[in-house]
């Protein structure tokens, strides 16, 4: 079976002589909700850029990157039939990349702009089922009744959401999210990842997360990615992530990751948890979550 995302021998060095990501490999199925997590500067928007097709690795190297089998970039450089991939990619900025002059269901529907012919893009001309999808894709994420407000009248959580329904409209078999809660309020911290959530297990689309709270990765994330200076540092189940083992791995980083608690639980968490994790009673997220207390 080919997997949704391969990383092999990745390495970035920016022009300053910073290696920002060295001897990457990342082997992802299709379907997963895999977290990315590290301090500030460890390379998760990096490297979830280079996985869009958004930034190219070093030349040197035998450094690849393939979506679902078609190729992203090699040996430092973009595929040419990039467009057509990333087609199938949909990328979740953490400052949400919608026009706030234009309504928000034009925005949504400009997930529909690599099957539609170039001149029906320009006038922003969309058939009445092409409509009709970006409404159901907007009553999806909870926000349909603001389908033709201007996005600028949006908050931050239902931009995020507008987003993500972006993103379904795409048809998007793979959704990269770079950090996609870190500007938000909690309750729309909580909306943001339930939906991730539930697009990931109803859609069995493959959700990448970059996350800073350890806490947030180990409620919707069965696995997660921690890097540190630009290296994977562990890959693995994310209820094995204990305070021991993050300073084992971050050393006096761990302090910073481990002072952002999960913001976004509650304690009717007990009655309605994570579907993914409902039957999970592992140590490790016991001694995280009585660490974050």
């Amino acid at each position: 079976m080919v997997a949704a995302v391969s990383i092999k021998s990745l390495n970035k060095t920016f022009s300053s002589g910073r290696r920002a990501l060295q001897e990457i490999n990342i082997h992802i199925e299709a379907g997963e909700m895999v977290a990315l997590i590290g301090a500030s500067g460890s390379g998760k928007s990096t490297l979830l850029r280079h996985m869009a097709g958004l930034m190219a690795g070093d030349a040197l190297g035998q450094g690849a990157i393939e979506i679902h089998g078609q190729t992203i970039q090699a040996q430092g450089k973009i595929a040419q039939d990039i467009r057509k991939t990333r087609s199938g990619v949909g990328f979740i900025f953490q400052q949400f990349n919608l026009v706030d002059r234009l309504p928000v269901i034009v925005n949504v529907l400009a997930g529909t702009l690599h099957r539609i012919p170039l001149w029906r893009s320009l006038l922003r001309w969309f058939t009445q089922s092409e409509l009709a999808q970006g409404i159901e894709a907007l009553k999806r994420v909870g926000i349909e009744e603001c389908s033709f407000q201007r996005a600028s009248t949006l908050s931050g959580g239902q931009q995020q959401r507008a987003a993500i329904a972006r993103a379904l409209v795409q048809g998007a078999k793979v959704i990269l999210a770079d950090e996609p809660i870190a500007s938000l309020d909690p309750e729309s911290s909580r909306k943001v990842m339930d939906i991730l959530a539930k697009v990931n297990r109803e859609d069995k689309c493959t959700v990448v997360v970059s996350l800073h709270q350890v806490n947030v990765a180990m409620k919707y994330c069965p696995r997660t990615i921690a890097l540190n200076q630009g290296r994977v540092v562990y890959d693995g189940p994310s209820l094995a992530l204990t305070p021991t083992l993050l300073r084992a791995l971050y050393g006096a980083d761990a302090d910073d990751i481990l002072a952002l608690g999960d913001h976004i639980s509650s304690l009717q968490d007990a009655k309605t948890p994570v579907p993914h994790l409902v039957h999970s009673s592992h140590a490790g997220q016991r001694e995280l979550l009585a660490f974050a207390a």
